[in-house]
């Protein structure tokens, strides 16, 4: 894996090292300008992916450049390991005067969505029986299963004192469908020794011991409703040298339009920037608690990290490319969760390419987070005296040994006129427990 890291960033760091001498005063874009790219990436939960992807920016008359009228991103991409996605987002400040509106509509396809139970460490994570080359083997996609998952986003954002102060409103209709993995889909075509066992994942064994209800079973619809309170002092969005973004989001579910449960839950988030060389150098980091204040969260919700506006395709975790990068992708899953990110950001190279501005970047970083409010287990006697005496339990739960979930790694990022990032990043997990390590390729600075 290392050795397949330093062969995608060698081109970036020699173009970096070539260009330093680069000293051009920098274009002021005006009008309509995009950046698009064959969506040809990796990450390590997904695999590569094949696709392509579009953001056209309008700049309008270049007199707030680098800052953008009008974003509009389109892709259309798939992974090797079996998701999809479909996705169109618009940003803007100017579609309504004074408020910034985005407007995310996307559809999401995944044959081995990650599931390693609830509530961190307190779930035992078994890598040998994920390995085929174990002993200990039972399926490559014991902790998986299969979900399709479309949604359609609206955020608001509007003055309230000042230029800083903001209010945030929105909804965001999700709609959910899940299954076990779909074992003959993907064994077809595969040799026999190749093929993967038919036996029960983690998901059919959570459906059989009661922990997942069999409302919940096949998924559901959950309409959400949010409103909060903002504080914004950064000087650009993309990439913030200096300032700080602060919110608080509450976000109510309530139990209309079909769907199967009610549920309230809020959110805190702190991201502040320092510049330690001007325009080369910062420290950014930022901090996010998120809890459930009321109701019965579905289970196949509570992936969800929530956001006043996304700067990816998806907002999940704990674990993976958007919040513990180097962690496996939903390792840290509970009714509240803590995490954390720091990260150096150094732009190494400025150049001027085909009449537009770019710069290299590389980063170091840490993540961290864990579970503050456990999913209650509801296993009755019954269920769980049948599930001893055909299991040990010591295999699939490890009570009381929550504890912190760490990650540390490096990035590289190739930015297009301030706004159109590329970005790929190496994480490395701290505890075997959480898995090894992981490389992601995509968009945009983490936060």
């Amino acid at each position: 894996m290392k050795k397949g890291l330093f062969l995608l960033l060698f081109p970036w760091l020699s173009l970096a090292a070539f260009s330093q001498t680069e000293t051009k005063e920098e274009l002021v874009k005006e009008g309509w300008n995009f950046g698009a790219l064959p969506a040809v990436t990796f990450d390590t939960d997904l695999g590569f992916q094949y696709g392509a992807l579009v953001n056209l920016y309008h700049y309008g008359d270049g007199s707030r450049y680098p800052k953008y009228n009008h974003s509009l991103y389109f892709e259309v991409s798939r992974f090797t390991k079996g998701s999809g996605i479909y996705r169109f987002y618009y940003d803007s400040d100017q579609l309504i005067k004074g408020i910034q509106s985005s407007v995310d509509l996307t559809y999401l396809t995944d044959q081995a969505y990650d599931f390693y139970g609830f509530n961190g460490y307190d779930a035992v994570f078994n890598d040998s029986w994920v390995d085929d080359e174990s002993e200990d083997y039972v399926s490559r996609v014991f902790y998986d299963y299969d979900r399709k998952m479309f949604r359609f986003k609206v955020d608001l954002q509007g003055k309230l004192v000042g230029s800083k102060f903001r209010w945030i409103g929105g909804m965001n209709l999700l709609n959910f469908e899940v299954a076990p993995v779909n074992l003959e889909k993907l064994n077809k075509g595969k040799k026999e020794d190749d093929l993967l066992p038919d036996v029960d994942g983690l998901y059919d064994k959570y459906l059989d011991w009661g922990l997942i209800s069999a409302e919940e079973a096949n998924g559901g619809f959950v309409p959400v409703f949010k409103g909060g309170l903002v504080f914004d002092t950064r000087d650009n969005k993309p990439h913030p040298m200096r300032g700080q973004w602060s919110e608080a989001v509450l976000v109510v579910s309530p139990k209309v339009l079909g769907a199967e449960s009610s549920f309230s839950k809020l959110s805190l988030t702190h991201r502040q920037y320092f510049t330690l060389v001007p325009k080369d150098l910062s420290f950014a980091y930022r901090l996010v608690y998120q809890t459930t204040l009321g109701g019965e969260v579905p289970f196949y919700y509570q992936s969800q990290v929530i956001t006043s506006i996304m700067t990816g395709s998806t907002s999940e975790g704990l674990g993976g490319s958007r919040t513990l990068r180097g962690i496996r992708r939903n390792r840290v899953i509970g009714d509240g969760i803590f995490f954390g990110n720091a990260e150096l950001r150094w732009k190494v190279a400025r150049l001027q390419l085909l009449n537009n501005n770019f710069y290299i970047g590389l980063n170091g970083f840490t993540d961290f987070g864990r579970v503050t409010k456990k999913t209650v287990l509801n296993l009755d006697t019954d269920v769980f005296n049948a599930f001893s005496l055909a299991n040990d339990p010591k295999d699939y739960f490890n009570p009381d040994s929550e504890a912190m979930h760490i990650s540390y790694g490096v990035g590289v990022r190739v930015a297009m006129n301030e706004n159109f990032i590329i970005a790929i990043d190496y994480g490395m997990a701290a505890d075997k427990r959480d898995g090894d390590s992981g490389l992601y390729m995509g968009l945009n600075y983490l936060f």
